[in-house]
Formats: C-alpha cells, structure tokens, sequence
C-alpha cells in the first residue's frame, strides 16, 4: 500500500500547480497551507474550530517539542498523534532539525529563516515585515548554546529542565513513527542565512547522508512504511548552485515528497526555489518549510511549491496582528479603540462576520484570553481563503492575474 497518492490536476510549465493529496486520514487539495500545532495543539484554537471555521485541512506538529513533552511513549499509548489530539484529518510531523538549529547555530542571534531582522516589540505598525524566530526568548535566559552537531547527530539539552538528549536521524525517524503523522520528514541540518558557501556545503554534505540513514531506518521499518510517507530535505542557503546541487542528490533518493528547507532572502527566494525545484522529481509534492506569508505563499506557487507551513498566522494573531485583504493591521492601534467595522469585510468568515475591531481590540487590551482565539481563528481562515482562490484561479488560467490582482491591494 502507497502510504501517499499525489494526482495533480492542472499545471503550468514550471510553475503554478493544483493537484490532490492523500494520506491514510483523508485527502487535501494543494497549494495547501499547513496549519502549525507545535505541541499536538494550536494555541488558543480548538480541533472542532479548526475544523469548522477555520477551514483547516492539515496540520503539522513538531517532534522536538512533542518529544521532550510528553514524549513519543505517550503519544504512541494514546494511540498514535491523531488520536492524542483528537485530529483525524491529515497530519505532519517535522524532524526537529529546525529547532536544532534555533538552539544550536542560531541561539541568542536575531535571525530567522529570512535575513531580514525581527522588530522591535515597541513597534505597532500594519506594514512590518515579521519573519518566524529561530530560537525561543524565553529559552535564552535559561542557558547558554543548546546544541552540538556533528556527523552522526546533534547533542542538545532540554530548554525545559536542561536534561542531555541526542538526535540521530535514526532516533528522528523512530520518534515521527511512534508519532503517527500521515507525512514526516527526513532529519536534515537546518543551517542560518549568515552562513558562508563553504558551510553551506558542508551542512548539505551531511543533511544528504542523514538523507540517506533516514530513509533507510523508515523503509526497514515495514509497518510504517505502508502508513507513513516520507519527504527528504533540499538544503543550499541562498545559493542556487549548492541549491540545484542538493535537490538533485535528494531528488534521486526514493522519497515519496520533498521539503525545502534552510534559509533565505526576500529578493532572492525565486532564484533559490527555481534551482531547488527544478531538479526534483515532477510527480511528488513539494513542501516549502516554514514559509507561509501572504507575499511567500504567492512566489512559491508561482514555482510550483505545493505545500506551505509557518507560525506566523497564529503567532502574530496573539499579539494582535490581523490580516487583511488590505494588509496587516494591528489592533493595540488607537485607531481601532472605535472602529465598529468588521475585522475584514473582504474576507469574511467567522471572526469577521462575528466581531468588530473595536471589540477585539478592547479584549486585547483587557487581556482577555478570547482575543487570541477570535483573531488565530480569523487569520487561518484568511490563509485558507487565500489557498482556495489560488487554486481556483490556476484552474481557470488566471493565476498571474489573481496574484497581482492580491498583491496590488495586499502591499497598498
């Protein structure tokens, strides 16, 4: 039994693409989003609201956070992730290596996945540009340097109580398979935009051999096999040559998708996803890892990306950042204080069809805990909205159209 079938239902040479994915807990439609539950749970948000006003269609958990809490044992006792938390959907778990990185290479540093810098928290403006952090705040007063690789793994200690654990690939691969998800990836070196070329290589040398020790922990493994897909990791910085160069040495491996992974700029992400798209294999699925602004999502697709996950939809919507078919506002603002309007009449939904700015903003600065969950909830849906009119216009031949037409409003 193929644990993952990908039918693609239109596409443009080297480009945009609208297809189907399905795994053993039902199918999704792709370009999909991929709604971030980090710990078996999306913060501040229900199942049953993911579900139904939400318009989620798969989520991604992360097996570094899920194995110090509460462990795979556990999880594996519950049943498997899906049954844990109670999500009988699509489901995907990430290797870890990124957080490895956050801990490792990246720790007490202001940088992300992006080179752009973070700003400043004093800022409340509509128009900053946010980027995912790679390491957590809270972590960096408890600790120094959290992590070690080296050639067979990564030593790391617990930013929970300091505890020594070690990753291999292998130790990755059986955790994702105590885990469950319908789709995990392979444990790869998730390497920082500062990075020079040289190390950049290396990194990539031994992502491809993890690649490989990965892939041959999960096909020995017959069980999961027949219920798990398994996507290797494109690695290369900002580099296209280092990036062509690792999507051919994982394109030739037997995955059964691909992540591209690692670091990148604004202005260079397209010249870095064609060298690492373009050697890849047609008729698997492509997943562009931890990228999922608006902007992003629209380039990627552009190049053919089938599958997106970040944190920032959630993240930004607890600290009172909403999206808006006119672009971010943000609702701590005087401004909003009596702006009885929907949050976003263009999008609609539940939480704009149910709420006003002015009473989001008055529970954000109550610090109501419902504000939180009104304004995730508002923003998944607005990524979702955005995934489902993407798709439509890729089937009606006017994808380029919707994408100016999105972005000459969104970036006004």
């Amino acid at each position: 039994m193929n644990p993952l079938t990908f039918t693609i239902e239109k596409e443009f040479p080297n480009g945009a693409r609208v297809g189907n994915i399905q795994t053993p807990h039902g199918s999704f439609e792709t370009p999909a989003f991929c709604t971030v539950g980090t710990k078996g749970t999306v913060k501040a948000v229900s199942v049953e609201q993911l579900q139904t006003l939400a318009k989620t269609q798969v989520v991604l958990a992360n097996t570094y956070h899920l194995f110090l809490q509460p462990g795979e044992g556990i999880v594996s006792n519950a049943g498997g992730l899906h049954q844990f938390m109670n999500w009988h959907g699509p489901l995907i778990t990430d290797s870890g290596g990124f957080q490895v990185f956050s801990l490792g290479a990246g720790f007490g540093k202001d940088i992300s996945k992006f080179t752009t810098s973070r700003p400043s928290k004093n800022i409340l403006t509509s128009d900053v540009k946010t980027a995912p952090a790679v390491f957590d705040e809270s972590v960096l007063t408890q600790h120094s340097k959290l992590a070690i690789v080296d050639e067979e793994g990564v030593s790391f200690t617990s930013h929970i109580d300091g505890t020594l654990y070690r990753f291999t690939p292998e130790r990755s691969v059986e955790i994702q398979h105590a885990l469950g998800a319908d789709i995990f990836f392979a444990f790869d070196e998730c390497t920082s935009p500062e990075d020079s070329n040289s190390y950049q290589e290396k990194a990539g040398n031994r992502t491809h051999r993890w690649a490989e020790r990965s892939l041959n922990t999960h096909q020995n493994n017959v069980a999961a096999r027949k219920n798990q897909a398994l996507f290797g990791v494109v690695q290369g910085g900002r580099d296209p040559k280092l990036r062509a160069w690792s999507a051919g040495i994982i394109g030739a491996m037997d995955f059964d998708g691909f992540g591209i992974g690692g670091s990148f700029s604004k202005k260079d992400l397209g010249e870095a996803l064609t060298a690492g798209i373009d050697p890849l294999p047609k008729d698997k699925p492509r997943h562009l890892l931890g990228i999922g602004e608006p902007e992003d999502i629209l380039l990627g697709v552009s190049h053919g990306i089938d599958m997106f996950d970040c944190v920032q939809p959630t993240r930004m919507a607890r600290t009172g950042t909403l999206y808006t078919k006119r672009g971010k506002i943000n609702l701590l603002r005087r401004e909003y204080i009596r702006d009885f309007t929907p949050l976003d009449k263009e999008t609609g939904g539940y939480s704009s069809d149910k709420y006003t700015k002015a009473y989001l903003a008055h529970l954000f600065r109550a610090k109501e805990m419902l504000a939180a969950t009104i304004a995730s909830i508002h923003n998944l849906y607005f990524i979702e909205s955005l995934m489902s009119d993407i798709r439509e216009s890729i089937r009606d031949n006017r994808f380029n159209d919707f994408r100016t037409d999105f972005l000459q409003k969104y970036q006004q």
